[in-house]
């Protein structure tokens, strides 16, 4: 049995504190990380993904012949974690730490938990969803989409036959996904610019990611044509404005991290020079105040410092030495983290059930593999 995420948090935080305070080598952000703080984090998932209840299903009824249906009827594999997106990612952090500490404690544990979720007949019912209804094709579009994505190009590259038989397993619903969205993005005239779920930019950056990793050519056209649609001539971005209050996502650093995938570090160069402002850079660079974690929208700004952190290092990792920018970003970067990550767990399920996998991917970003 795992103990509630509230049992966690004295020993979890003591052991992130203390790599918190290590210096990083090489900006290798694997330093704030150690195993024994890997299968702390672990829990929290393994606590919620077999969680029903509380449950934001965010489903639309069609008549009221659907409108009692259960979570886990709705969703027999992505039910948990309060909302599907947060199981999905859930499952995501679960394989990767799996991935990088295969002796990690409760592998076993993870390893059922997993299984249980990758079971053909689960993975098919979560296909069908997107089908079955009125309205479920744009269910969870596109930051729901844009996780399982993450989540599919992490097992396809596990060499590991249990990896294997799992990301065969997905393949229904990763298809469902790729279809939808290569549906959608002719049709999506304008990017959505919000610092939460539908944000545009961040989507498209794992979608970008998938792509490449599994070299589906006429999808990377299509996200790396939309991504010049929507942002190529984007110029003095409003950056100053941001956070809104429920934020976790930046809204201009979204689109900048999808764009230093998009363009040449030249042509990169050039667009950031006239995306940001001074004004807008200095804002960013402030690090958010949470002032109530136990509110499960104000805790939401936990998620922004971690992914503005993950997004400041990948620019930073394509500005030339030198700009005045790459420095601050690294700098800030790490100052996010190292602020961010004893927070992790508040003790509170707003933000128990998502936010480790945002530390997680801010630690591990696609560098560090």
């Amino acid at each position: 049995m795992h103990k509630p995420a509230r049992f966690l948090k004295t020993g979890f935080l003591l052991l992130l504190c203390c790599a918190a305070y290590a210096q990083p080598a090489g900006n290798n952000m694997r330093t704030f990380f150690s195993e024994a703080v890997a299968a702390r984090l672990a829990a929290l998932p393994l606590h919620c993904i077999p969680r029903e209840w509380p449950n934001k299903t965010n489903h639309t009824s069609d008549s009221s012949l659907d409108h009692t249906l259960l979570p886990h009827e709705l969703h027999p594999a992505f039910y948990g974690c309060l909302d599907w997106h947060s199981s999905v990612h859930g499952h995501w952090m679960l394989v990767k730490l799996l991935k990088t500490f295969p002796n990690i404690a409760d592998k076993e544990e993870i390893i059922r938990v997993l299984g249980n979720s990758f079971q053909p007949e689960k993975i098919a019912g979560e296909a069908a969803y997107f089908k079955k209804y009125k309205t479920s094709s744009s269910y969870e579009r596109t930051y729901g989409w844009a996780w399982l994505l993450k989540l599919d190009e992490e097992l396809y590259t596990w060499n590991d036959s249990l990896g294997k038989a799992w990301y065969q397993t997905l393949q229904p619903l990763t298809k469902t996904i790729v279809d939808l969205w290569t549906e959608f993005l002719p049709k999506q005239t304008y990017p959505n610019r919000t610092g939460v779920h539908p944000n545009t930019a961040f989507g498209q950056v794992f979608a970008l990611d998938w792509s490449r990793t599994l070299q589906n050519g006429a999808f990377e056209k299509l996200l790396v044509q939309r991504s010049r649609d929507y942002y190529l001539n984007n110029k003095k971005i409003p950056a100053h404005l941001e956070p809104d209050g429920t934020d976790f996502l930046s809204p201009s650093l979204e689109t900048a991290d999808l764009m230093r995938r998009v363009l040449s570090k030249a042509a990169f160069l050039e667009w950031f020079n006239q995306f940001y402002t001074k004004e807008g850079i200095r804002n960013i660079t402030q690090m958010p105040v949470v002032s109530d974690r136990k509110d499960m929208y104000i805790v939401h700004l936990d998620g922004l410092s971690l992914s503005r952190a993950w997004c400041m290092r990948g620019i930073a990792r394509v500005l030339p030495a030198g700009h005045p920018a790459k420095k601050l970003f690294e700098q800030t970067a790490e100052k996010f983290l190292r602020e961010t990550l004893p927070q992790v767990t508040s003790g509170n399920y707003g933000g128990d059930h998502w936010l480790a996998s945002f530390a997680v991917y801010a630690i591990f970003d696609e560098k560090d593999l």
